[in-house]
């Protein structure tokens, strides 16, 4: 999510050629599925003011998925003329932050939603949905089990292809995602796969993942160098380390598909472009020889 989550609230505005390059190297370290984009007003997020051009330098490569983020009807006309492979939409579980960062109310960004996916299945491009502060909110504080899996509910209804839990400001604990992932992972529909969006705000993200994995998680949203956050949640620092998590399944067993030399590569390019340190771990410390190694 480096390209679009990573950089849409940094105090300088990269150039596109700069955006295609790192998505560029991503894709070389392994992923095979980027949040590359978001269709946005770019008065409010000047970062993302580019994602049409971005979309129309992106290598095309039939094993690599290209994802746009969608707000509204205006953004999914956007992300449809740009050729995206999928869309992602935000829906909130709170009205202050449905406020704060959609201009709406929880129940108006899923009804916004509803039209979003409608549109999808017409264009015959794959839509997830992502839950905000489904783990507590920056402006409400704790938010009801109860809400989100009603929340929850009323998105996979929808059929997306996937629903994604977002602890939009880093405040779950691994007993929060026991909790939660449970209560959810029991009402999904057949066919729609849960995800987790994991920031490390309070340094949990890692620990978090693993626990969500144990309960049957297999898609985690990350950033390259755990950099970004959400500009209308005060306190949300960085996602949570892409080369981090790797490094945490490999070293673990779980084949990944990335590359963590190739991660290390492009996490210190990035660093190096941004000037400053970025909150990862994994390029700071270094790699360490895989337990196959003697």
């Amino acid at each position: 999510m480096a390209a679009r989550d990573g950089l849409q609230s940094g105090e300088v505005v990269w150039p596109t050629e700069h955006k295609l390059e790192l998505i560029r190297r991503l894709v070389v370290a392994g992923v095979r599925r980027l949040e590359v984009a978001s269709f946005v007003n770019p008065e409010r997020v000047p970062a993302m003011a580019d994602a049409d051009a971005v979309c129309a330098g992106l290598p095309p490569d039939e094993a690599v998925r290209y994802v746009g983020l969608v707000l509204n009807d205006r953004g999914m006309d956007r992300a449809v003329a740009a050729g995206v492979d999928e869309v992602n939409f935000v829906v909130a579980c709170t009205d202050t932050f449905a406020d704060r960062n959609q201009g709406t109310t929880a129940a108006g960004s899923l009804e916004r939603w509803r039209r979003v996916a409608e549109r999808a299945r017409h264009e015959g491009v794959p839509a997830q949905v992502v839950l905000s502060t489904a783990f507590g909110c920056p402006y409400e504080g704790e938010v009801p089990v109860d809400r989100v899996v009603q929340m929850a509910q009323a998105c996979a209804d929808t059929g997306p292809v996937r629903l994604t839990l977002a602890d939009t400001i880093g405040s779950a604990a691994p007993a929060d995602i026991d909790e939660r992932v449970e209560a959810v992972l029991g009402r999904l529909p057949a066919g729609v796969q849960l995800g987790l969006h994991l920031h490390d705000s309070r340094g949990t993200a890692v620990a978090n993942a693993w626990v969500a994995y144990g309960m049957g998680v297999r898609s985690f949203d990350a950033s390259l160098a755990g950099i970004g956050g959400c500009p209308y949640a005060p306190g949300a620092t960085g996602n949570v380390c892409t080369e981090d998590l790797a490094y945490l399944f490999e070293r673990s067993g779980v084949p990944t598909g990335l590359d963590l030399d190739g991660l290390l590569r492009a996490s210190r390019w990035l660093t190096d472009r941004l000037g400053q340190p970025t909150p990862g771990n994994y390029a700071r410390a270094g790699p360490f020889p895989r337990r196959d190694v003697a």
